[in-house]
């Protein structure tokens, strides 16, 4: 195919498509990802003036501007924004290939992406590092890539493509993933060292009587939306991770729910104290999730097997 010339404006403006323009839209991507292209150096290990001329290039190369670059730091123009998540359908597409081949061969490669929900880490119940060791054993030839999302981008990662496997908390099913149980999480109902409810008495503090008091809450769908939704606790406060409904308790305005092994620092260091637990508590069931079709990479499915198996005497 031509480029496209003014005698000839039907033509595609990328003609043939090249090892070279995927080589420039990886390192589109990943300028995108890193924020800019000072910060995206240590990730591609090339030059802050190389990465400028790739991305030069590329828009040389799709006659479009990009991004702007100067004085105010970085930004993506509206055209920009569109290839860079064309850039991401593209890359997902072409990682679903290369499974797609290995698979043929019957064999393990290429990269998988795994995503799990915050904060999982120091959940005793949690065997996730036991899975990644026993797929690590396993499968050698393949990259693991390890991401921590909210629960919503994990599920719409799984699905469209961008994850392979995900672990989030169970609060609701869609037709598109096959789920499997893993573990258990106990959220507690937690106040800062500077609330009034910390140096006080819970004695008489019932469900009622909790919604006097200002909480702070996950911003999705989540089991600590569906909680404060059912006992209709006033959220003044949203985050949007585990961290975030942390930094707000600190603050002493606002109680909210977080897992008991996270909270357990802020406890031992007195910035944090448990709001009558055997009353103010739920349960948390994690679950892994996989796509039903395309069906699973052996990648995917090895990994999906090592974490039923790191989990099954749990």
């Amino acid at each position: 195919m031509s480029i496209i010339t003014p005698s000839n404006k039907k033509s595609t403006v990328l003609g043939q498509f090249s090892d070279m323009d995927m080589r420039l839209l990886r390192v589109f991507k990943s300028v995108v990802d890193c924020g800019g292209m000072a910060a995206a150096e240590l990730e591609l290990n090339i030059a802050s003036s190389t990465i400028s001329r790739h991305i030069k290039d590329l828009e040389t190369r799709l006659r479009l501007t990009l991004c702007r670059r100067g004085r105010a730091g970085f930004a993506l123009t509206a055209e920009g924004e569109r290839i860079y998540q064309e850039t991401g359908r593209l890359l997902v597409s072409v990682e679903q290939f290369r499974h797609s081949v290995d698979d043929i061969h019957h064999r393990m490669g290429g990269q998988l992406n795994v995503a799990i929900f915050d904060k999982t880490a120091t959940n005793p119940a949690a065997h996730i590092a036991h899975a990644i060791a026993l797929f690590g054993a396993s499968a050698p030839g393949v990259m693991l890539n390890l991401h921590v999302a909210s629960i919503n981008v994990i599920e719409r990662g799984v699905i469209d493509g961008q994850f392979q496997v995900g672990i989030i908390p169970a609060h609701r099913s869609s037709d598109s993933l096959s789920y499997h149980d893993l573990f258990n999480e106990t959220m507690l109902l937690f106040c800062g060292s500077r609330h009034p409810l910390f140096n006080g008495s819970h004695d008489q503090l019932d469900w009622d009587g909790l919604r006097a008091w200002q909480f702070a809450g996950l911003g999705y769908h989540s089991p600590n939306m569906e909680i404060s939704q059912q006992m209709r606790l006033p959220r003044k406060a949203t985050g949007f991770d585990q961290e975030s409904i942390a930094t707000l308790i600190l603050s002493g305005q606002y109680l909210g729910f977080l897992p008991d092994h996270y909270a357990e620092l802020f406890v031992n260091r007195a910035q944090m104290r448990a709001v009558k637990p055997e009353l103010f508590h739920y349960q948390c069931r994690f679950v892994s999730l996989v796509r039903y079709s395309p069906q699973p990479s052996r990648a995917a499915a090895a990994f999906h097997a090592c974490l039923v198996q790191a989990h099954e005497h749990g």
